[in-house]
């Protein structure tokens, strides 16, 4: 009896272990099936957001500084001998006002009821994160490449600020305002590149300069959105600002440690609609 007893036991051992083998098998096969679905399906770079961030920018700075001086095909030193034949005595200040008009285009469309894509408080941090990478970006550049303007006024000609923060606010303005027309965008951009033109034909800037502020400028606001990770009406954990330490610009950080804390136990709390 004892012998049968052990046998009758073994066999029950040896049964039970037989779904749970195939069970473990089963999970593992499904498991392996799935890393490689998600392998095989990734998309590739080119759709990655980081790359339709950079893309556009990289060509309007990569294509700025080929024609630096009397390089490329149709250089800086063409571009404005053309201008100069063509518009000898232009005059204009048109170009600073036109600098914050889609941030005022951003605006009155709130006002009309044509809301944004983010809400008040996230539009405002982006576009302070925004104006930060500008501001450092721009005015660090103008002192590293010394280059002089074409009037021979100074030598902080490249890149052009007011190129920069024209392209900068017409590229908020498209992330906005796109879902509700694409036209919001279209405007935005024309007068980013009529302030562009404007410099030039003012013989403040060289082409260079110009296709080189533009490429920064929306570079500026992409880096801003993929960086912006806070939700609709949530107070940020980080913020930067932009500021000035003994004359110097620099950045201003401040933490919200109560959110960061949330936001570590809750990770969906990330979340939020950059299109």
């Amino acid at each position: 009896m004892g012998l049968v007893s052990f046998e009758s036991q073994g066999q029950v051992i040896d049964s039970l272990k037989a779904p749970q083998e195939a069970v473990a098998a089963d999970t593992l096969k499904k498991y392996q099936d799935s890393t490689l679905a998600q392998a095989t399906n990734k998309a590739p770079f080119f759709k990655s957001k980081a790359f339709k961030a950079t893309i556009i920018p990289a060509v309007l700075i990569g294509y700025g500084l080929s024609t630096i001086k009397d390089n490329g095909l149709y250089s800086s030193y063409d571009a404005k001998r053309d201008i100069q034949r063509h518009f000898p005595n232009f005059k204009t200040t048109i170009d600073n006002p036109l600098l914050i008009a889609p941030y005022v285009e951003l605006v009155l469309a709130n006002l009309l009821n044509a809301k944004s894509n983010n809400d008040f408080l996230n539009t405002t941090m982006v576009i302070l994160k925004a104006e930060a990478i500008f501001a450092v970006s721009v005015y660090g550049l103008k002192q590293v490449t010394d280059q002089e303007r074409p009037n021979g006024e100074n030598r902080e000609s490249l890149p052009s600020g007011h190129a920069a923060q024209a392209f900068l606010a017409a590229s908020i303005l498209n992330a906005e305002l796109k879902h509700r027309s694409p036209w919001y965008g279209v405007g935005a951009y024309t007068v980013a590149t009529s302030v562009g033109v404007f410099r030039m034909l003012n013989n403040k800037h060289w082409q260079s300069d110009v296709f080189v502020g533009a490429g920064i400028g929306m570079l500026s606001s992409h880096l801003a959105y993929l960086s912006h990770r806070n939700r609709w009406g949530r107070k940020p954990s980080i913020v930067m600002s932009p500021t000035l330490i003994y004359g110097v610009p620099g950045f201003a950080f401040s933490l919200n440690l109560d959110d960061y804390k949330n936001r570590r136990n809750k990770p969906d709390l990330n979340k939020i609609s950059l299109n």
